[in-house]
């Protein structure tokens, strides 16, 4: 395998991100590759964010794999700062490689460049080999988390 690339995420990779995001049951259900507008206005979003990253990884050229680090200030704890991880997706040729170990750990980094004091992220309840994946690379299943749909 050739060398893996993190970067941020341009316009020329949506369609790769979007087919990551669809490539799944949940995703099939909520994602829509025949129209990238609502996508690539939303990536614009996010780069004018500063609290927002949005990356890509790529191998040999390829778009492998995406997530979002989202950097939360905050006042609890003692004036924290927090991240998130969303929207983590590797591609389904690279699954079992390690590339979800590195691209987390890379995540972990970056929150720490950034100050953060803790990273958090959620996973659907259906995912359980996901949650093995998190729970191996020493997240902990702390809390329960509900969604309003709007």
């Amino acid at each position: 395998m050739g060398d893996l690339e993190i970067r941020a995420a341009v316009a020329e990779d949506v369609p790769a991100i979007v087919e990551m995001l669809a490539d799944d049951p949940l995703g099939a259900q909520r994602e829509s590759p025949d129209d990238l507008r609502p996508y690539l206005t939303a990536l614009e979003r996010l780069s004018a964010d500063p609290n927002q990253r949005l990356v890509v990884a790529v191998r040999d050229g390829r778009v492998v794999g995406t997530l979002q680090l989202t950097l939360v200030p905050g006042l609890s704890r003692r004036g924290a700062t927090r991240s998130i991880i969303e929207g983590v997706r590797v591609h389904a040729d690279e699954r079992g490689s390690g590339l979800g170990t590195r691209f987390i750990e890379w995540a972990i980094d970056e929150s720490r460049r950034a100050g953060c004091q803790l990273v958090q992220l959620t996973s659907d309840n259906t995912r359980t080999d996901a949650h093995r994946f998190y729970e191996r690379l020493g997240f902990v299943a702390s809390h329960v988390g509900f969604k309003l749909q709007l």
